[in-house]
């Protein structure tokens, strides 16, 4: 089944990362898939645009049926595979609810990371404020202790939203696993990274591990001053 599937995909992108983990867990090894250069504009491909015109990755296809967007990528995986490998939607509506919850509030958490981490590279040289960066920063470590107190509440060993490994936790990890690689202040966020060392040798996300963090462990600095 896996061999019908194809998947564009470029490192160290946390979209990519959590339909990457997604295939892992769902024992779908052996998928086809395309490394794309970010900074050859790869993903800008005739290829991609043929089947994603927002020219972006990932770009996911099984059979004819093509997913672009990654929590839909990750969830029809779910759904198609229901009883392949690591259920990762538990049935109980209340449970359910919880895992929902913290997959779509990790928008928040990865937005205001990117804000903060790669200011200078989305806003131009002319526009940048240092009073704009600052109002991002203390939004950050907002954010952060926010996510630090639903570990909190969970309780020490726990996932993302409860005690089995969800996809609340296929779609987060990839994002906080920025925070030590930028040399965030583990101050900010005990509990995440806490949870980061309890999943980090998990093998659908060993398996995954972008590539130029396997060369270069530490990235620049960029949360170092929050």
């Amino acid at each position: 089944m896996a061999q019908n599937m194809m998947l564009y995909w470029g490192s160290g992108s946390p979209p990519c990362w959590r339909v990457m983990i997604a295939l892992e867990e769902k024992m779908l090894q052996g998928y086809k898939h395309k490394f794309l250069s970010f900074d050859k504009n790869e993903h800008k491909c005739e290829e991609v645009k043929a089947l994603n015109p927002r020219a972006e990755v990932p770009t996911f296809k099984h059979g004819d049926i093509v997913v672009n967007e990654s929590f839909a990528a990750c969830l029809y995986l779910e759904s198609a595979f229901k009883s392949q490998g690591t259920r990762l939607i538990p049935d109980d509506p209340t449970e359910q609810a919880l895992v929902y919850q913290r997959m779509f509030e990790t928008n928040n958490l990865q937005q205001k990371m990117y804000d903060v981490a790669f200011y200078e590279y989305y806003v131009p040289e002319g526009e940048r404020l240092e009073s704009a960066l600052k109002r991002n920063k203390e939004s950050l470590v907002a954010e952060l202790k926010l996510w630090d107190g639903y570990l909190e509440k969970m309780g020490k060993g726990s996932y993302l939203a409860g005690k089995s490994f969800t996809m609340a936790d296929v779609v987060c990890f990839p994002v906080i696993a920025y925070f030590p690689r930028l040399h965030c202040p583990r101050e900010h966020c005990p509990r995440l990274m806490e949870y980061y060392e309890m999943l980090k040798d998990r093998p659908s996300i060993k398996a995954s591990w972008p590539l130029e963090w396997l060369e270069k462990p530490e990235g620049p600095d960029t949360l170092k001053n929050l």
